[in-house]
C-alpha cells in the first residue's frame, strides 16, 4: 500500500475524518446504538433541528427529533427489526424553537465486519421549500372549484369569464368524472345570473315520461296522481342556469321538445293549455361525442347545433397527469375537514403509483381512492398499501410501478415554466409568485443547470 493510500485509509477510518465527511454532507445524518441513543450527529442535523451536537449525543433520538412518528411507527425501529431500509418517508419534526418542520427521512442498519448489529443510521433533509412551493402552485392553479395546471385547462380558465358573461348555450364534452358539473357551476358563478338558481338534472337517470315532467312540470289533473301543480326544472331555474347532464342520453321524443323550448324560449307543462315563457340559460354536458352521435342518427343535428353555441372539451386525467399531485393534496385537505382527521400527505411511492395509473374513472375515481385511503390510513401519510390492489399492484411483481417521484413532477413543472418564459428565471419566479432565490434553490436541488429549460 502506498503512503497516499495508507493516509487516505487512515483518514476515512479515524473518527475525526469521519466527522469531517459527515459535516460536509448537506443532509442531516445521525446514528444510534442498540438502545436508540444518538452516537453521532452532523452539522446539517444541528442546523435542521436547532439542537447542538453536544446536547444530542447520548440522548434518545425521539427526544431530539420529536417527530410525529417516533411513538407510533419509528422508522429506525422498523429498520433494525427487519433489516430493510426506509427511503424517502415524509414526516414532521419539532425543532428546538418549537417549529413544526417537514423532512424526508431514510434509514439503514449499521453492522460490524462480522455482520453483528451495531445500531442504525438516519439521513434526513428539510423539505420546507418544496412544501411551500407546492402550496404556492396549488393556490396559483385553482379557478373557482377547478384545480389544474394543465395548459389546456389554463387556457379554459382564461376564457371562462368571457363564456360566463354571455347568455349563450354551452356544451361541455368529457369522459365521466372529468368535472363537467364543476365547469358548469363555475360558468354560473361567474355570470350575471350568479344570484339566481343553478338547477341540475341528470337526463340519463330518468325514463322519458318522467324526464318530461321533471323538465317542464305538470298541472293538477294532468294524470291520475297529479293532485296539485308541480313546477319543472325550467321553472325552478327561472332567471338562472339549467344544467342538463348526460344530454347525449335524451330520447328522440325529448330531443324534439327540448329543441322547441330552446328555439322559442317557451315550454308547456304537462296538462297545460298555454305556453310559459322562460329566461333560463342552458348548459348541456355529455360523455359522448355528439358529432358521432349525429352522424349515426342517434342525436338530432338541429338540436346539436342549438346547444353547441360554445363547446368546451375537458381532457381526461390521464392526459393531465401533472394535476394528480395538486388534486391529491386538494382531496386530502377536503377529507381531513370532512372526517376530522389530520393526514399530512402522501408518500412518494404511493404518489408514483397514482402517477402511473390510467384513471378510467378520472377525477371522481381519484377522489374515491383518496377517501378509501383515509379509511385505512392510521398514520400521518397515505402509503402504497392504502391504495387498491388493482392500482398499487400489491402482491403482483408484474405490476411493479416505475418510480416517478414528486421531485420528477416538480422538475417537469419548473422546466415547463422556464420554457414559457424563454429561460428567464427572474420572470419565471415572478409569474410563479415566489422569490427568485427560492426558484434558484429548487433548480439547484433538482440538478437543473442554467442550460436546462
Amino acid at each position: 500500500m502506498t503512503d497516499e493510500k495508507r493516509g487516505r485509509s487512515e483518514f476515512f477510518s479515524h473518527p475525526e475524518g469521519q466527522s469531517i465527511i459527515l459535516d460536509s454532507i448537506a443532509d442531516g445524518v445521525f446514528t444510534v446504538d442498540g438502545q436508540w441513543r444518538i452516537t453521532s450527529f452532523n452539522r446539517a442535523a444541528e442546523e435542521i433541528t436547532g439542537v447542538p451536537r453536544d446536547e444530542a449525543i447520548g440522548q434518545l433520538c425521539k427526544d431530539v427529533l420529536k417527530a410525529d412518528i417516533c411513538e407510533k411507527s419509528c422508522c429506525l425501529r422498523a429498520t433494525m427489526k427487519t433489516g430493510k431500509p426506509v427511503v424517502g418517508k415524509q414526516v414532521y419534526i419539532i425543532d428546538a424553537a418549537g417549529n413544526k418542520t417537514p423532512i424526508s427521512i431514510s434509514t439503514a442498519v449499521l453492522r460490524d465486519k462480522k455482520g453483528r448489529l451495531l445500531g442504525a443510521v438516519e439521513t434526513f433533509r428539510d423539505i420546507s421549500v418544496e412544501e411551500d412551493l407546492r402550496k404556492e402552485i396549488s393556490s396559483r392553479y385553482s379557478f373557482e372549484d377547478i384545480i389544474s395546471k394543465n395548459p389546456q385547462m389554463i387556457r379554459l380558465f382564461d376564457i371562462l369569464p368571457d363564456i360566463a358573461e354571455g347568455g349563450s348555450t354551452v356544451l361541455i364534452e368529457g369522459e365521466s368524472g372529468t368535472g363537467k358539473e364543476l365547469v358548469a357551476r363555475a360558468i354560473h358563478q361567474l355570470s350575471p345570473r350568479r344570484k339566481q338558481p343553478f338547477v341540475a338534472v341528470n337526463c340519463g337517470a330518468l325514463p322519458d315520461t318522467l324526464l318530461e315532467s321533471e323538465l317542464f312540470g305538470y298541472k293538477a289533473g294532468a294524470f291520475t296522481d297529479a293532485k296539485r301543480d308541480k313546477p319543472g326544472r325550467f321553472q325552478l331555474a327561472q332567471n338562472g342556469t339549467l344544467f342538463l347532464d348526460e344530454a347525449g342520453e335524451l330520447t328522440p321524443a325529448t330531443q324534439v321538445k327540448l329543441l322547441r323550448v330552446l328555439q322559442e324560449k317557451t315550454y308547456e307543462p304537462l296538462g297545460a293549455t298555454e305556453s310559459v315563457a322562460h329566461n333560463v340559460r342552458v348548459i348541456a354536458a355529455t360523455n359522448k361525442n355528439l358529432e358521432t352521435e349525429v352522424r349515426e342518427g342517434r342525436f338530432r343535428e338541429d338540436l346539436y347545433y342549438r346547444i353547441n353555441v360554445f363547446k368546451i372539451s375537458l381532457p381526461p386525467l390521464r392526459e393531465r397527469r401533472e394535476d394528480i399531485p395538486l388534486l391529491t393534496d386538494h382531496f386530502i385537505g377536503h377529507f381531513n375537514l370532512l372526517q376530522k382527521k389530520n393526514i399530512v400527505g402522501i408518500e412518494a411511492e404511493a404518489m408514483s403509483v397514482l402517477m402511473e395509473y390510467d384513471w378510467p374513472g378520472n377525477i371522481r375515481e381519484l377522489a374515491n381512492i383518496i377517501e378509501r385511503a383515509f379509511i385505512l390510513c392510521k398514520g400521518d401519510f397515505i402509503e402504497r398499501k392504502h391504495l387498491p390492489e388493482n392500482i398499487s399492484g400489491a402482491g403482483d411483481a408484474a405490476c411493479a410501478v416505475p418510480a416517478r417521484s414528486l421531485r420528477d413532477v416538480e422538475a417537469q413543472f419548473l422546466l415547463s415554466a422556464l420554457r414559457e418564459n424563454n429561460g428567464n428565471r427572474a420572470l419565471t419566479a415572478r409569474k410563479l409568485g415566489i422569490h427568485k432565490s427560492t426558484l434558484y434553490r429548487r433548480l439547484k436541488a433538482l440538478g437543473l443547470g442554467p442550460g436546462d429549460g
